[in-house]
């Protein structure tokens, strides 16, 4: 069976069993990270169906930012990913299996797993991509927001004297976890998109940051040097 017919199939199966109010985490979001990881993969040999079912189902379980076992998140989705396909896709490969499990449950940050396959390597690194960037920037603000986070400390926005709090504050999400994604990119090309899209977050706290001394056209200076430095380190 063609690649596109098995997508078409999972989306279908997705339309009809999976609903969730997470606009981080829906249907939306497994089509873009099977998109960035067809770019990632081109020309490595890779078995692209197991790449792609775990782009569709590496969220199927995707339990909220501050549940007590949120780092189990990947695990469970990995094991619910195996009983959808073998109930609901009995033609998919059981050979595959094994790939589609561990690549949905190393893709996951906070589980901390490193994936040792490279199609696992693909997906971690479609999935972080999806963390930066624009669209990284729009579901910070969204999940901050759905959670009662607050914008930032208006004290302290880049916490120059305070510990890092993203629980209280969104735009310290930048710096706890966002920031550092490019260092964990598992692949050459997944390493690169990541600091383009880091540097594109950090204008927008240089944007941020000027706007909060009453500079609503600049871009502070100083702000960009000191996080761009951090993505060198």
């Amino acid at each position: 069976m063609e690649l596109t017919q098995w997508q078409h199939r999972f989306e279908r199966w997705l339309d009809e069993n999976h609903t969730t109010d997470d606009a981080a985490h829906d249907i939306s979001h497994f089509r873009r990270v099977w998109m960035t990881a067809q770019k990632i993969m081109d020309n490595q040999t890779v078995d692209p169906l197991v790449v792609l079912t775990a782009c569709y189902f590496h969220d199927i379980v995707s339990l909220p930012k501050n549940h007590p076992e949120r780092s189990q998140s990947s695990r469970l989705a990995a094991r619910k990913t195996r009983s959808i396909l073998q109930c609901d896709f009995p033609d998919f490969p059981s050979e595959c299996y094994a790939a589609v499990e561990h690549a949905i449950e190393a893709h996951s940050f906070s589980a901390g797993l490193t994936p040792q396959s490279i199609e696992a390597k693909i997906v971690q690194d479609a999935d972080r991509l999806e963390a930066l960037g624009a669209i990284g920037l729009a579901r910070v603000f969204a999940v901050s927001g759905a959670l009662g986070v607050a914008l930032f400390n208006a004290d302290d926005p880049f916490a120059d004297a305070r510990a890092l709090d993203d629980r209280a504050f969104a735009l310290d999400h930048f710096q706890t976890k966002l920031l550092r994604l490019p260092d964990t990119m598992q692949t050459d090309v997944g390493r690169e998109l990541a600091h383009h899209n880091a540097d594109f977050l950090i204008q927008f706290m240089a944007k941020l940051s000027a706007e909060l001394h009453g500079d609503c056209i600049g871009l502070d200076s100083q702000v960009q040097s000191r996080f761009r430095r951090s993505l060198r380190k």
